[in-house]
């Protein structure tokens, strides 16, 4: 009976290191650029890898992030991302790169990224930038950012950067991922298709669900 407590208990020690030590194996090889057509290559995290020796510098570059984004939009600010989709050489390679322009007051609103731990570094302006630890404190923990400061956004906490100032701000950002995602909350929440209930939308936010749907609608229709 002992020796078969002494097993599970090796068996579960085991596994919960297991756990504790996964992670994505390392390279192989040099570089697996991202190709669309499967064809006779090889499958790596993702995508499709390019035969090494038709590999160009195209597949490594990307230009345009010295162009100003549109931000004639209702938050007044634009994210231009480059990820795995911009350059296929960053698959595998766990980084991806964006350039965010933000009009006077404008937003890039509370959001999170599922993969990936950000580095924000202001260019122009001033940001107010900050983000929301998790259950159970929610620390809000901010920072007035002024051009060459940075801020870290940990990975997978709900995080956003206000342009305080009356002129145009811009910021870039390494993201640690070669496609970070984002979710952006109020769209998550309150844009879903199909559409949240509103009974659970209305007692999760406190909200009269005449509130919620009048939210519900307003995000569709955009």
């Amino acid at each position: 009976m002992e020796c078969g407590k002494i097993l599970i208990t090796i068996f579960l020690l085991a596994l919960a290191f297991s756990f504790a030590t996964a992670s994505d194996p390392s390279h192989l090889q040099d570089f697996c650029v991202a190709i669309k057509d499967a064809g006779n290559e090889a499958f790596v995290n993702g995508k499709f890898c390019k035969d090494p020796k038709s590999v160009v510098a195209e597949d490594f570059f990307f230009s345009g992030l010295n162009m100003p984004g549109n931000t004639s939009n209702k938050l007044g600010s634009k994210v231009t991302l480059v990820n795995v989709e911009k350059i296929p050489g960053l698959n595998t390679l766990g980084i991806s790169l964006a350039r965010v322009d933000y009009a006077p007051y404008g937003l890039n609103p509370p959001h999170a990224h599922p993969r990936a731990t950000e580095i924000l570094v202001v260019m122009e302006g001033t940001l107010y930038a900050g983000f929301v630890t998790s259950n159970p404190d929610h620390r809000l923990i901010t920072k007035v950012l002024y051009p060459g400061d940075v801020f870290v956004f940990p990975v997978g906490l709900i995080h956003f950067q206000f342009n305080r100032g009356e002129t145009n701000a811009v910021a870039f950002s390494g993201l640690s991922s070669q496609n970070p995602g984002v979710n952006t909350i109020s769209n998550a929440m309150f844009g879903s298709k199909p559409s949240i209930n509103p009974d659970v939308l209305s007692k999760a936010f406190l909200l009269d669900k005449n509130a919620v749907t009048y939210l519900q609608s307003s995000f569709l229709m955009e």
